[in-house]
């Protein structure tokens, strides 16, 4: 099926998943396995539009297949390309929402081999692919730092 084209550029959907969309304290970030030149790298989850898909029916379709959740999605997280897309390679955008699992589990069932909740302290302990990092720089302010009780 063709990819889907959005200002110019083959849309490509990402979720920022986190705790809570009312007061979000972890980030999940999704471990690569493939292709070989992306793979070990982390992400966030998604993928690409499919020809006659809305932005947001794709997001909850590569949601269902990649970590076997439902979510709902809060509000997005604007970029600097037009319609508040994130530059994701040559001729790529991605467009990046907040969202909460609010039915199943999240686990690495397509496209991923490992699944991580990161907080505020510790979003740069992984190996995020280079595309991601400006969007992880963009959430990190909203995230609230939790005091662990110990």
């Amino acid at each position: 099926m063709p990819d889907f084209v959005l200002h110019g550029r083959r849309a490509v959907v990402g979720a920022a998943v986190v705790d809570s969309l009312a007061a979000p304290s972890r980030l999940l970030a999704a471990r690569r396995t493939e292709p070989p030149a992306l793979a070990g790298g982390w992400e966030f989850a998604g993928g690409k539009v499919e020809d006659g898909e809305g932005l947001q029916e794709a997001l909850h379709r590569e949601l269902r297949e990649e970590l076997g959740v439902e979510v709902t999605l809060g509000d997005q997280v604007k970029g600097p390309l037009a319609g508040g897309t994130w530059p994701l390679g040559e001729g790529w955008a991605m467009t990046v929402w907040f969202a909460e699992v609010t039915r199943g589990e999240a686990a690495p069932l397509e496209d991923h081999d490992q699944l991580r909740w990161l907080g505020v302290e510790e979003l740069y302990a992984v190996p995020w692919l280079p595309a991601d990092l400006p969007v992880v720089a963009a959430i990190e302010p909203q995230l609230s730092r939790v005091q662990q009780q110990g």
